[in-house]
């Protein structure tokens, strides 16, 4: 497999569970970001396959990241991390070209899941 994936989340603990639910299912994880602007930057330098990007974040939130890197790459693969109840916020995300989202707390299947999917 070996899929480069960026994490961003402004919280720590948080990309550390990804961090540990991708590499245990074979994906490389290149990067990490804690808020929207750092995000632009290391998917510039990193060329991930793939993005894992909190929605609700400092700085620059995760919705305006997503369309600051669909203007770079407009193929993109995106997929955006919120918590319960920001349903409004994952459709905007969806119509700006996520390619789907998952909900916290994270499920490690239902996140595999949305890579695979995401990926193929």
């Amino acid at each position: 497999m070996g899929n480069k994936i960026l994490i961003v989340d402004d919280a720590a603990f948080m990309r550390m569970m990804i961090k540990d639910i991708l590499t245990k299912n074979g994906y490389e994880v290149v990067g990490e970001a804690q808020d929207g602007a750092q995000a632009v930057e290391k998917y510039k330098e990193l060329s991930p396959d793939l993005v894992t990007m909190d929605i609700t974040m400092p700085e620059m939130d995760g919705i305006t990241a997503l369309k600051e890197i669909k203007k770079m790459t407009p193929d993109a693969k995106i997929i955006m991390c919120s918590a319960m109840g920001q349903q409004a916020m994952v459709i905007d995300a969806i119509q700006a070209g996520a390619k789907d989202f998952i909900v916290k707390p994270f499920q490690s299947e239902r996140v595999i899941e949305a890579i695979q999917k995401a990926l193929d």
